[in-house]
Order: C-alpha cells, then sequence, then structure tokens
C-alpha cells in the first residue's frame, strides 16, 4: 500500500500515515522491517513494545486503579510513544484452577496512563503473542462496572459473569483484608 518503514523511522510519519490522518485522525500500519504495529492517533505514535516484569508491575504500581503488581507472568507487552511508556499488559496463567488448562492464559493486568486506543492494542497484541506461543485461548476479567470499549475494540468477546459477586479470599481459619473491588465480574474472551 505504499507505506514505507524507513520513511516512517527516519521522519516519524509516512506518507499514508499522512493521508489517513487528515481523513479520520486514526492510522495503524504494521511497518515490513520490523514487524511492529504502529498506530497513529493525532500526533501521538504508539508502538507495542516488550517490557520485562520488574518494569510492568513498577507501572501498574504507579498508575493501576484498584490492583497491585502480580508475582509473575508469562510474558509482557507495553505500548509506547517514543521512549515514554503509556501502558502496559502482564499475562499470565489463569487465576482460576479451573481454566487452567495449559491451553489459556489470562491477561491478569492492563493498565494505561490514559492515552486513547493503547489499552485496545495492548489486548490485540497480547492474544497475537498468545496465539505466536501456541495458546489456543486468551482470557481476561473487568468489573461490571466498567464498560469494555476496549477489549470490544480489540475484537474480544463478554462470555459471561463469574458465579459469585467477589467472593474474596479471607476465610475463618485464614484472615485476610481484601484490597480489590468485592463485585460481579464479567469474563471476556479474545477473538
Amino acid at each position: 500500500d505504499g507505506t514505507a518503514c524507513k520513511e516512517h523511522r527516519q521522519r516519524g510519519r509516512c506518507a499514508r500515515a499522512n493521508r489517513v490522518q487528515r481523513e479520520t485522525k486514526v492510522h495503524t500500519h504494521r511497518c515490513e522491517e520490523r514487524h511492529t504495529v504502529v498506530q497513529v492517533v493525532g500526533d501521538v505514535k504508539l508502538m507495542i513494545t516488550p517490557i520485562n516484569l520488574d518494569e510492568a508491575n513498577a507501572f501498574v504500581a504507579a498508575h493501576h486503579r484498584h490492583h497491585k503488581p502480580v508475582p509473575g507472568a508469562k510474558f509482557c507487552v507495553a505500548v509506547s510513544c517514543g521512549d515514554q511508556v503509556r501502558g502496559v499488559a502482564i499475562v499470565g496463567r489463569p487465576v482460576s484452577r479451573i481454566l487452567d488448562d495449559g491451553w489459556t492464559l489470562e491477561v491478569n493486568r492492563c493498565c494505561t496512563d490514559g492515552t486513547r486506543n493503547a489499552c485496545s492494542m495492548l489486548y490485540s497484541a497480547a492474544w497475537r503473542a498468545a496465539k505466536a506461543m501456541g495458546y489456543t485461548s486468551l482470557i481476561t476479567y473487568t468489573l461490571e462496572s466498567e464498560g469494555g470499549a476496549s477489549l470490544r475494540g480489540a475484537g474480544w468477546r463478554c462470555v459471561g459473569k463469574t458465579k459469585t459477586a467477589g467472593r474474596g479470599w479471607s476465610t475463618p481459619s485464614r484472615p485476610r483484608v481484601d484490597t480489590h473491588p468485592l463485585q460481579q465480574k464479567l469474563r471476556w474472551e479474545a477473538v
């Protein structure tokens, strides 16, 4: 389609991005040389980049509304604008033992600084990476009060609600203080 990756890297824009940006203000294309997805929203150029778990957890600790960092993961991806990380997705084994069949992964944390379209890019990149690793299913959960627009934008579908409304981890023999929201959650699956 005439997209020149070298031109995009050197000048920060390609001819197709300029044309499409004037028409719709959003442009996405796959750079041929590095096989990365670049999205231009207005003047902000977002790119999927690798990130390690420590850096991703530090971002979650600084920006996530209601969850803490995770203890482990299979892989992490970030969305960046230049050298600045704008969001992270941390993907690991499913928290539910029943869903941990060896073929399923879960997006345990998706966190951004509010940059437009960053969540959708992260969910899409996580699914592409999981498929490339041989996994057949990728799931995540949202609170019932959250809309899920980023997930729908990334092509995910809501497959149901959790059976219980956030029971928590506290039991009489092992009391715990729940620091996360205890409400019904929606399960989403990548399509």
